[in-house]
């Protein structure tokens, strides 16, 4: 029987996976085997100029020539706009139309954020300039801090005014943001626990307040380190990550469980690498027992 845990995974149509992408698959399929949860998928093409046609087979076919098969039908991000358009009309006054360009941010902004960004200094909040058009629409962000424990970085706080400031949810190309639609596809799935890259990390607060404002749950939170090539850059498509070899897939799926700490000897075929793995991480990862009271 399935337990109430719901997990997923979510990659971008834009390329084959790679041994990045597979730390963080297994990591989540890891977490949700361990705790006897549903492990889904999400095929995160919004950005429907940078999907390729055929990654989404590629991908599911790595996933599982890995060992790894998700519980139920896919979900595809294209498909669910009218959710997107939901949400955002759900938030109201929240939301405001900007028509700053990204140089007039660069130019204006009142910091960077720990993932480079510009923090928004708030240039369209009180309304567009005369003969300015929106370009993008951004949620306001009160001045308070955002506070959450990670599952493997620990307790996490962010201050989102100065350190994000108002945030896109609708881009100037008329694509909906990643911000606005990855919490929407999690409410609406039901997901209850995310495992994913140490990356995502900054992106954790600005979810937990949209969460906020749509009424949605937060879910617990695990980011997972990242693996980077030898100039210190995470290993991703636009940083040339070759693509995983089916063929071998042992291969692959031992270096993900070393980078993810986890220690065992090399299995000999990939249905024993999950037998091993998913006792070693329910060893290591385990959530708490719920509290039932004293009945």
């Amino acid at each position: 029987m399935k337990s109430a845990y719901r997990g997923r995974f979510a990659p971008s149509p834009t390329g084959p996976l790679h041994a990045g992408s597979l730390v963080a698959a297994v990591a989540s399929c890891l977490d949700a085997r361990a705790h006897d949860g549903a492990w889904l998928l999400r095929i995160e093409d919004i950005d429907e100029t940078r999907a390729l046609p055929d990654a989404v087979q590629s991908i599911m076919q790595t996933l599982q020539a890995h060992g790894m098969q998700w519980d139920e039908q896919p979900v595809w991000q294209s498909r669910r706009k009218a959710l997107y358009q939901a949400a955002f009309e759900q938030l109201g006054r929240a939301v405001y139309p900007c028509g700053c360009s990204r140089r007039e941010i660069a130019d204006s902004r009142i910091g960077v954020a720990s993932d480079g960004a510009a923090v928004y200094p708030g240039t369209c909040r009180a309304g567009l300039a005369p003969g300015r058009a929106a370009r993008a629409w951004r949620l306001r962000v009160p001045d308070q801090v955002i506070s959450f424990d990670d599952r493997w970085a620990g307790p996490v706080r962010q201050r989102l005014a100065t350190e994000v400031g108002d945030f896109v949810l609708k881009r100037a190309d008329g694509y909906w943001a990643y911000q606005l639609a990855v919490v929407v596809d999690d409410g609406d799935c039901g997901i209850t626990d995310i495992v994913r890259g140490a990356d995502l990390l900054d992106s954790t607060a600005r979810q937990i307040y949209l969460q906020r404002l749509l009424g949605l749950p937060t879910p617990r939170y695990m980011h997972v380190p990242v693996l980077v090539n030898e100039r210190g850059e995470k290993l991703s498509k636009q940083t040339g990550a070759a693509a995983l070899d089916t063929a071998r897939p042992l291969d692959g799926l031992m270096q993900a469980a070393g980078f993810l700490g986890l220690s065992m000897p090399r299995p000999q075929t990939v249905a024993e690498f999950w037998q091993s793995a998913v006792l070693e991480w329910k060893s290591r990862h385990a959530l708490p027992a719920p509290d039932h009271g004293e009945g």
